[in-house]
């Protein structure tokens, strides 16, 4: 079985495909400078683009792992991420608060999907 590579890296790869599998990396807003509100949109919003890269889609998410910077943002995350979601074709899900990699990120997002 080949591993693909998509957007290749010096320290990690955003997304890598094996074995009818797409992992993408933890994924963050490109705007920091944004509430969580929109820095989940903005996430999600590069998810769907890495999926749709691989040749996949949100309907085909199997497992996300979502770290907040304070779990108090939770309300606001979930009311992007219900909007987003297909909920016929939930996936397992983990939430926890963490510390980030920058004082201004709100969250941070990671997703495995079927192709």
């Amino acid at each position: 079985m080949d591993i693909n590579r998509i957007d290749n890296g010096a320290r990690f790869c955003r997304v890598l495909t094996h074995n009818g599998t797409v992992y993408l990396a933890g994924m963050t807003s490109d705007d920091i400078e944004v509430d969580v509100v929109q820095q989940t949109r903005n996430t999600l919003a590069k998810i769907d683009h890495y999926l749709a890269l691989a040749g996949t889609s949100k309907s085909r998410v199997l497992s996300a792992v979502i770290w907040l910077r304070d779990i108090s943002d939770f309300d606001l995350m979930n009311g992007v991420w219900d909007a987003w979601i297909d909920p016929a074709a939930m996936p397992v899900r983990a939430t926890v608060e963490a510390r980030m990699a920058g004082e201004k990120y709100r969250v941070e997002i990671m997703v495995t999907a079927a192709l």
